[in-house]
């Protein structure tokens, strides 16, 4: 028999970026099904008539792990989009925390090649400073637009619960499969 047509073959090259553009999509998939998951358990009455304390913002957790592992994998109108979203349903100023949320992710997203190589700690304190310069700076905008302002306690104890949680989400992250992005994955992103 006579061979048959040769099909052209895939190169290498095109087939992981191929894998590549896969994973960016199931990882965007990922944090949107993550990040309406928390909003739908924040929206149920866990426990009705107690007042406790504020809990963490594990949405801001997963977003700020996410973005300095794989930033390639979440859009800024994605991230700015999920934000929005929590301020509806959860009744925060309309816009206000999905700017602040979008500017801090934005200012994370180039430095996530640079801080790679550090240790864990110092990515903590940067985003817990961080963190903390975005409430500073949400209740300044508030102040300025004179909308009614929420105590200082139960922001700041809803910081310090944030802060402590965010290795945890990372860890979280991590289990899921998000890892920061090699050298490698990046000269073919780049190509």
């Amino acid at each position: 028999l006579p061979p048959g047509p040769k099909r052209p073959r895939q190169s290498e090259g095109a087939a992981v970026i191929a894998v590549l553009r896969r994973r960016r999509i199931t990882g965007t998939a990922a944090y949107i099904a993550i990040g309406l998951a928390v909003l739908f358990f924040q929206l149920m009455p866990l426990n009705p008539g107690q007042p406790g304390l504020p809990g963490p913002d594990l949405i801001l957790c997963v977003t700020f792990a996410w973005v300095l592992r794989r930033p390639d994998q979440l859009p800024a109108i994605i991230i700015a989009a999920l934000a929005l979203i929590g301020d509806i349903v959860l009744g925060r100023p309309f816009g206000l925390w999905s700017l602040m949320v979008l500017i801090a992710t934005e200012l994370l997203r180039p430095r996530a090649w640079r801080w790679a190589d550090q240790p864990f700690l110092f990515e903590w304190l940067r985003v817990a400073v961080l963190m903390g310069l975005m409430l500073i700076g949400a209740r300044l905008m508030m102040m300025l637009f004179l909308l009614p302002v929420p105590t200082l306690g139960p922001i700041m104890l809803q910081w310090l619960a944030t802060v402590i949680a965010y290795p945890l989400v990372v860890a979280f992250v991590r289990a899921l499969g998000v890892r920061r992005i090699s050298a490698s994955e990046l000269e073919m992103m780049g190509s």
